[in-house]
């Protein structure tokens, strides 16, 4: 009998549908941040997580990762001055 391996990238899938599934239990007005973070799982699901074992650690890790870049390019549009940190002087 043989084992059955599920690559990374189809793990990250399965975990991001998950996610969007799941989110049709919450209230509407949070269902799309989660339907957000599933689809910034699967953009970089094919990016470079072959090395990782563990596609839940490979969707977290996506996530994150869009998450900064967002965060990166707020911080760029932010005024002079400004230290970029939401609620922060």
């Amino acid at each position: 009998m043989g084992r059955v391996f599920v690559s990374p990238r189809m793990g990250v899938r399965a975990t991001a549908e998950r996610w969007c599934r799941a989110g049709r239990g919450l209230r509407d007005a949070d269902r799309p941040a989660l339907e957000r973070l599933a689809g910034m799982a699967m953009a970089y699901s094919s990016q470079g997580f072959f090395a990782f074992d563990d596609p839940l650690e490979a969707a977290i890790v996506a996530v994150l990762a869009g998450l900064v870049r967002e965060e990166e390019r707020s911080a760029a549009g932010a005024s002079p001055g400004g230290n970029g940190i939401v609620g922060g002087g």
